[in-house]
């Protein structure tokens, strides 16, 4: 009875997908950005779309579900759908095909001032294991109600993921991409506006880092080659204009692109993210920290430490995800010290983090 219930369902979603009107792939309907060529795949018609993207013309998206069809490779990419796209933010999900059964076999996540941090929104909250077909079309749905959206696979009956978005709701653009220079064929999109219930929606709770900073003032942006001799890092210092502050999201970092735009029109990749730590007397006091991509610490104007926790930069899996992965031991003078942290970004996400384990003494403003 179970099986037949199964099968019963699955057979009701076709039949109401295929109720939907297919959106023509075309150059009338889509803006079409990157290499492509319109042909009939795998019995669909369907485009072969390389290094770029396909924007659906003349609509705006809030809620509702958006399916399509794609036929995945077994190689490195990255090919999803971005909703709600508004300028340089959206909200986005996308398959890792090259991931197939591994837990980031997929990502939920939001485009902030033109960057994925996916490496702040990683875990079991926003991917999970998925074993995928190479030799099948992929079927994708999502729905989007409000701030909530929700992913179903190759039409199962539950979701395989829920998740609470990440921006304000607000109408705007659709866009698939095809992973990036690896081409893959895409199919049969559909957009349903007056279908947004959601079901069974129970998003994985995240559990916070205790005692973590909550917030960090940070500067005006400058490019990262100013950081190379740690013996004229004074009027870089004193050049900086102050005044943004970032909060730390999900109790784990705070993400310097909800204030600054890295591929904007203001020059440089590097921005100082600062805090005022305040000791009761002369101490030295270990602390934890976390950065993306790169970082140099600043202690009362003395530089103390530098690294480099960008994706692929330890090994080939190294993905540079944010969390308390680093130490230093601060050597505090009694009263006010000034800790910079001069963080430079990449791709993937531009974090700070930190907290004394042992706070005795201090007080962080």
């Amino acid at each position: 009875m179970k099986k037949l219930l199964i099968y019963i369902n699955a057979i009701g979603s076709i039949i109401s997908l295929q109720a939907q009107e297919i959106i023509p792939i075309d150059t009338n309907n889509w803006e079409i950005r990157g290499s492509y060529l319109f042909e009939n795949y795998k019995g669909k018609d369907a485009i072969y779309l390389k290094a770029g993207s396909m924007t659906l013309k003349d609509t705006k998206f809030l809620n509702g579900t958006i399916e399509y069809d794609i036929f995945l490779k077994e190689t490195p990419a990255f090919p999803g759908v971005y909703f709600r796209v508004d300028g340089q933010n959206a909200e986005q999900f996308y398959v890792r095909p090259h991931q197939s059964g591994n837990p980031d076999a997929n990502q939920a996540a939001p485009r902030i001032n033109g960057i994925s941090p996916w490496q702040l929104y990683f875990g079991p909250r926003y991917s999970f294991p998925y074993k995928y077909q190479y030799d099948d079309w992929t079927h994708v749905k999502i729905v989007v109600n409000n701030d909530k959206a929700q992913v179903y696979l190759d039409y199962s009956e539950k979701p395989n993921l829920s998740w609470n978005l990440f921006h304000e709701p607000v109408e705007g653009d659709v866009v698939l991409s095809g992973g990036g220079a690896s081409a893959m064929h895409i199919a049969e999109v559909r957009i349903d506006k007056d279908s947004y219930e959601l079901m069974d929606f129970e998003p994985i709770e995240r559990e916070p880092i205790e005692g973590v900073i909550s917030e960090w003032e940070i500067s005006d942006m400058f490019e990262e080659e100013a950081l190379v001799d740690p013996n004229k890092l004074k009027p870089i210092i004193e050049g900086r204009k102050w005044g943004r502050k970032i909060q730390v999201e999900e109790g784990v970092a705070a993400n310097i692109s909800r204030q600054q735009q890295l591929f904007g029109e203001e020059p440089g990749n590097t921005v100082f993210a600062k805090i005022i730590i305040n000791s009761n007397r002369d101490q030295v006091k270990l602390f934890d920290f976390g950065y993306s991509d790169r970082v140099v610490a600043i202690l009362n104007g003395q530089a103390i430490y530098r690294g480099n926790n960008r994706w692929r930069s330890r090994d080939y899996r190294y993905l540079g995800t944010i969390g308390l992965f680093d130490s230093i031991y601060l050597n505090l003078k009694k009263g006010d010290n000034t800790l910079l942290m001069a963080v430079s970004e990449d791709f993937g996400g531009w974090l700070i983090t930190g907290r004394f384990a042992d706070s005795k003494g201090l007080k962080v403003r």
